[in-house]
């Protein structure tokens, strides 16, 4: 392997690719290396829900509080365009042999319960104060509901243009197949074992570059003195046969929108492009230390959980074989708060921490990162997650601790909500508020 580049990037999903491609298209004369451990998509950008959302992992009024208003509407206005973005790469891509599958269905948020309701109208009422209308968020009863989904003992819904689903392994593959084409060296099976300003210490020698991109995600947590940066916290899916029309007809998603509902504990699903149901959640546990191993990524417990929680949905799925299941680790910042970061001093560059939402959030950090690295001044390097420094998770035990009694708190809250009456509400509100605290950034 040549010793010397311009840029090399460290890892070779969503983040990584995005920030290759979108430097060699600026820059055709760029020498840039996309060094990854294992292949291509590895990670959460081969293996996540597909949804392509412009879901941001904090809330516009937290976004507000920490930057102001104005910032807080550019951020989130430019996630609707990243989704446009990645829209109109996948219909460029879908001639070549890497269909994404890209289909823009929008999401419905579901509530079940009153607590449930009580949150999406929270979440109705903030996107309307900061000035968004029927074209970017609608609040549905449940007759309109089921004209998008027929889950069962759906009270209220929320839905959104803004999100497609897509085949996930085969968008980045897509974006690995542009960017080699365009001139982007890739090079898989080469792990890194550090990195410092101008240099990378790989398994297949040392590299020097001008700029060192860190697009590691979940896997930052496996670098030396970076262990407390995130937390890897596994997400997990499970996937059925192909579905009958008939079946089909008594779910909805006709149009294909991702689903969720308004629990403590996230779930998610889509209708995939072949008519099966790609059922995922949170609650796998987290592994003491922020240790990452291919065998934590499945979890009998928690497929059994999946199992059961898709069949409460849609009743008419009981019988529906889900012979898939897998998983991998997003990563969580102690604050929630994704950033992108160039240092033109050392030339050192990371991005990341999207929480689980970062099928679109890593192509507007490789496209920023691009604009950072080239020193331009655009709308995208004024974003306010550009430059932003999350403070360090807490050591063990208290990490390992904090995440495991959240997951409880998140748990048990579901369970009480769900239950009704007086008790159970008092129960549910006293969960929900050690959750606020455990998660409190």
């Amino acid at each position: 392997m040549g010793a010397g580049f311009d840029v090399a990037i460290v890892g070779a999903g969503y983040t990584g690719l995005w920030t290759a491609l979108s430097l060699i298209d600026a820059q055709p004369d760029l020498r840039i290396v996309v060094l990854e451990r294992s292949h291509v998509g590895h990670g959460a950008s081969g293996r996540n829900g597909g949804w392509c959302s412009a879901l941001l992992p904090i809330s516009l009024t937290r976004i507000a509080s920490r930057h102001g208003r104005g910032s807080a509407l550019a951020w989130q206005r430019a996630m609707f365009d990243t989704v446009n973005a990645v829209g109109r790469f996948a219909m460029s891509a879908s001639s070549r042999r890497f269909d994404p599958q890209f289909h823009r269905g929008g999401t419905i948020t579901m509530a079940h319960d009153l607590a449930q309701e009580a949150r999406l109208e929270k979440s109705f009422a903030e996107m309307r104060s900061f000035g968004f209308g029927d074209d970017d968020v609608r609040l549905l009863g449940t007759h309109e509901a089921t004209a998008y989904c027929r889950a069962d003992q759906v009270i209220r819904a929320l839905v959104t243009p803004h999100c497609a689903a897509l085949h996930p392994l085969r968008l980045v593959h897509a974006i690995a197949e542009v960017a080699h084409r365009a001139g982007v060296r890739i090079a898989e099976g080469v792990a890194v074992h550090d990195v410092a300003p101008g240099r990378v210490l790989t398994s297949a020698g040392t590299i020097t570059a001008d700029v060192v991109v860190l697009a590691t995600e979940a896997y930052t947590a496996t670098m030396s003195g970076r262990r407390r940066d995130v937390v890897p916290l596994y997400s997990m899916m499970i996937g059925s046969e192909p579905l009958t029309s008939d079946q089909w007809t008594s779910i909805g998603l006709a149009d294909r929108p991702t689903f969720t509902s308004a629990t403590n504990m996230v779930i998610y699903g889509q209708r995939t492009a072949d008519g099966r149901l790609a059922f995922g959640g949170r609650g796998a546990p987290y592994h003491f230390g922020s240790r990452i191993a291919d065998g934590f990524d499945t979890d009998e417990r928690v497929r059994t959980h999946l199992r059961e929680a898709v069949v409460r949905l849609f009743p008419g799925v009981a019988d529906v074989a889900f012979p898939f299941h897998w998983g991998g680790p997003l990563g969580i910042p102690r604050d929630w708060h994704p950033h992108v970061a160039f240092d033109a001093t050392t030339g050192l560059a990371s991005a990341g921490g999207y929480v689980g939402d970062g099928v679109a959030t890593a192509n507007l950090a490789g496209r920023t990162l691009a604009d950072l690295i080239l020193r331009r001044d655009t709308d995208l390097t004024r974003l306010p997650w550009v430059g932003h420094r999350s403070r360090r998770w807490e050591p063990e035990p208290l990490r390992w601790l904090g995440v495991r009694l959240s997951a409880l708190a998140a748990s048990r809250a579901d369970a009480a909500e769900s239950s009704g009456g007086t008790l159970a509400t008092r129960r549910a509100s006293a969960w929900s508020r050690l959750l606020a605290t455990l998660t409190k950034h």
